[in-house]
């Protein structure tokens, strides 16, 4: 670990000013940035502790739920407000890590979460263009079981390894930023960017800026809502793939449909070529393989994780098929 500063914010003006130094990193859980500090890929020259800020709460509001970025996972999870208006959300996040990390990660720390690909947190390994920009990425001719097989560019197919990213991306989440030009909002699916020939930009947050909360937005497809994971284990394990979806029905007709795929993607996934092919249809197995394979239709894999591109249709069946109540 190199030599760091350290901050304690004691208001949002403080933390947004102390953030906004060259080489300065927000840290709240740590859970995340610890762990690459520790192995050199992260390099902060000051590390400002934001966990002073009244960014905790979970609230209803007018038009859906707010979530602050400093609640903890565990808190959101076991919310009751959550759980009515959007249990996707709920269920994200107690497939996520571990109870003990879920009760020190922070939502904002969540959604800022850097991928897991071995190449990028092993500095000894091969080159990496999200770590060192311009070097390469070993993953394309190398070990990539466990990554993207959608979102991918010649210059990177890490995948990205949130749950609760997904999930926010399925029910229109809108991400609020605060920096030192003010406040401003994002759409969740608009937060983390495809690799492109760019990977080492991941999110539309500028530097300096804060994540103070995410809006969920209350709709029928919000509150019938559901997330599955699959895994290697069942528990502290990272997705193979996963799906975020909800439902809006009209009798055994599909009336509105939102989905995410996780696990197979350089981002969280939003599939909109799957609602589309819902929209109208009935609720039925062979509705939902058409829209898995209307979504996948340009999914490529890479050799070893080829097997992704069905996996992640059978997710998506499986997700829909659990939520419609096990339709034929």
């Amino acid at each position: 670990m190199f030599p760091f500063d350290y901050a304690h914010a004691s208001d949002i003006p403080h933390a947004i000013t102390s953030g906004s130094r060259d080489g300065a990193k927000f840290i709240a859980g740590g859970t995340n940035l610890v762990d690459l500090m520790k192995c050199t890929v992260e390099r902060p020259a000051h590390v400002v502790d934001i966990n002073g800020l009244s960014l905790s709460t979970v609230e209803a509001v007018k038009g859906g739920i707010r979530i602050g970025a400093l609640a903890r996972m565990s808190d959101v999870a076991s919310s009751a407000i959550v759980r009515e208006h959007a249990p996707a959300i709920s269920q994200a996040l107690l497939a996520s890590a571990s109870p003990q990390l879920r009760n020190a990660a922070s939502i904002g720390g969540n959604l800022m979460q850097r991928t897991r690909c071995p190449y990028f947190r092993e500095l000894t390994w091969m080159p990496c263009n999200k770590r060192n920009p311009g070097s390469g990425c070993s993953a394309i001719e190398g070990e990539n079981r466990r990554h993207a097989v959608i979102g991918t560019s010649e210059h990177c197919i890490a995948t990205h390894p949130s749950d609760l990213a997904v999930a926010v991306a399925a029910l229109d989440g809108v991400i609020t930023l605060r920096g030192a030009h003010g406040e401003r909002q994002v759409d969740a699916v608009d937060f983390h960017l495809l690799p492109d020939s760019t990977p080492h930009i991941e999110h539309a947050i500028k530097h300096g800026e804060l994540i103070t909360s995410v809006f969920i937005p209350d709709a029928p497809h919000a509150r019938h809502s559901a997330y599955l994971k699959v895994r290697d284990r069942a528990s502290y394990e990272f997705a193979l793939a996963a799906a975020a979806v909800g439902l809006e029905m009209n009798g055994s007709t599909i009336r509105s449909a939102r989905v995410a795929f996780g696990g197979i993607g350089t981002k969280p996934w939003r599939a909109k070529f799957a609602e589309a092919a819902l929209v109208g249809q009935p609720a039925t197995r062979d509705a939902f393989r058409r829209a898995a394979e209307a979504e996948l239709k340009g999914a490529r894999g890479y050799g070893q994780n080829d097997f992704k591109i069905e996996l992640a249709k059978r997710t998506l069946v499986r997700a829909l098929s659990d939520l419609a109540g096990g339709v034929a």
